[in-house]
C-alpha cells in the first residue's frame, strides 16, 4: 500500500472586492483591502489573494486618449527594482500590515516597466509578496489578453481594451517557491540527506490573470513544475450589449465558464487554485462574483456568497496534489509528447481538408 504523503497544510483566502468605481481615490480603495487584510489575520490566514488590477478601477472597458490619465493607473517598475510596486504609496501600506500580521500576499496592478534600455513597456500584471523573504518572490505579466486593440463601433458597445493598454506578458508560467510556511520544509542543503525530495520543499506556487484561467496552456506548465497552488485573479464581465441573451442569461453563462474553467485547471493539473474577483457593477458594467478556492479533485471547497467585498477562507492540505499525480494525473507515465506537436507549432485555427464526392 502506498505511503499517505505527510500533511502540508496552510489556511489561505481569498479577499474579494466589490467594484472600485472610478470616481472613488485610491485610498478608499486601499483602505478596503487592509480592512479584509485584518479580517484574514483574525482567521489565521497565512496566504490572502486580491484580485487582478486590484489597486484602480478596472480602466480598460474605458477609451482614454490623454497620457497622463492613463499613467495614473500604473505603478512603476524597472530592471533595477523589479517589485517597485511593494514601495509605492498605493501598495506599501498592504506591505507593511501583512508584515505585522504575517501574511503573505498576491496583488494584481497595471505595470509600467522601464528594461535596461530605458523602453517602458505597460503589462497587466500581479505579484506574490512573501513575509518571510520580506520582498516579492513572484511575478507574472498576463498572457493571454482579450478584447481588441480599437474600440468597438457599436456605441452602445461595453469596451473591453486591454489590447490597447497593455502588451502579452513575458515572462512565461514560472513556479516559485514561497517560504516560511511549512514548518520544516526541506532545503536545498538538505537533499542528500533525502532519498525522495518531492512535496517536502516550501510550497510550490504558481500565478494566473482573468482570461489565462480559460486556456489549458497556461495551467499546464505549472503542473508540469510540481505547482501545489495557483493563484488567480479576475475582473470579468458579467454582460454586454452587443452579445446575445438577456444580462441575466449571459450572466450565468459567464459564471459557468469561469467554474468551469477553474475547476478543470485544478483537476486536469491536481493543485489547488484560489480564483478570487473583483465584481458588482463598476462604472456601470457588470463584474461576476464567484471567488471560489478548489481542490485537487476539482472541488469548490469555499466560494463568495455577495457581490461586494467578502474573505472566503479554507484550510488546504497540499500534501493532497502528490496523491492525484500519483492516480490519473502522473505525467511522467502517460504524457505523449510525440502526439501534442500541434499545440506549439500552429496558432490559429486550419480546418482539415474537405471531403472529395467520391468520398
Amino acid at each position: 500500500m502506498a505511503t499517505k504523503p505527510a500533511p502540508r497544510v496552510v489556511k489561505v483566502a481569498a479577499a474579494q472586492l466589490g467594484p472600485n468605481q472610478k470616481a472613488v481615490s485610491r485610498a478608499s480603495i486601499l483602505d478596503r483591502m487592509l480592512k479584509l487584510m485584518d479580517e484574514a489575520a483574525a482567521q489565521g490566514v497565512k496566504i490572502l489573494a486580491y484580485p487582478e488590477l486590484a489597486l484602480t478601477t478596472f480602466f480598460p472597458v474605458h477609451y482614454l486618449a490623454d497620457e497622463d490619465e492613463i499613467a495614473s493607473y500604473f505603478e512603476p517598475t524597472s530592471a533595477a527594482d523589479p517589485y517597485a510596486v511593494l514601495s509605492s504609496p498605493h501598495a506599501k501600506p498592504l506591505v507593511d500590515k501583512a508584515n505585522a500580521l504575517g501574511i503573505d500576499f498576491y496583488i494584481g496592478f497595471a505595470e509600467r516597466w522601464t528594461g535596461e534600455d530605458g523602453k517602458t513597456t505597460d503589462y497587466n500584471t500581479c505579484i506574490y509578496y512573501s513575509v518571510a523573504a520580506k520582498n516579492g518572490v513572484g511575478k507574472y505579466r498576463k498572457v493571454h489578453l482579450p478584447g481588441t486593440k480599437e474600440p468597438l463601433p457599436n456605441p452602445k458597445a461595453f469596451q473591453q481594451l486591454e489590447k490597447k493598454y497593455f502588451t502579452p506578458g513575458d515572462l512565461g508560467f514560472p513556479a516559485f517557491r514561497a517560504p516560511g510556511l511549512i514548518d520544516g520544509a526541506l532545503k536545498a542543503e538538505d537533499v542528500g540527506q533525502e532519498a525522495n525530495s518531492v512535496a517536502k520543499g516550501d510550497p510550490i506556487m504558481g500565478m494566473l490573470i482573468c482570461n489565462d484561467r480559460r486556456w489549458p496552456e497556461a495551467w499546464r506548465p505549472y503542473g508540469l513544475q510540481g505547482a501545489e497552488l495557483v493563484i488567480e485573479g479576475y475582473n470579468t464581465t458579467a454582460w454586454a450589449p452587443q452579445y446575445d441573451g438577456t444580462p441575466e442569461e449571459q450572466q450565468k453563462l459567464a459564471e459557468f465558464h469561469h467554474r468551469l474553467s477553474c475547476q478543470a485547471g485544478s483537476y486536469q493539473n491536481a493543485l489547488w487554485s484560489i480564483n478570487v474577483a473583483k465584481c458588482g457593477i463598476e462604472n456601470e458594467q457588470g463584474l461576476i462574483a464567484g471567488s471560489m478556492i478548489i481542490d485537487p479533485l476539482g472541488r469548490v471547497v469555499a466560494e463568495s456568497k455577495t457581490m461586494d467585498d467578502e474573505l472566503i477562507v479554507a484550510t488546504i492540505d497540499l500534501s493532497m496534489c502528490q496523491s492525484q499525480r500519483g492516480r490519473v494525473f502522473n505525467f511522467e507515465k502517460h504524457r505523449r509528447l510525440e502526439h501534442y506537436g500541434m499545440i506549439l507549432d500552429q496558432v490559429g485555427l486550419q480546418e482539415i481538408p474537405l471531403l472529395s464526392r467520391a468520398s
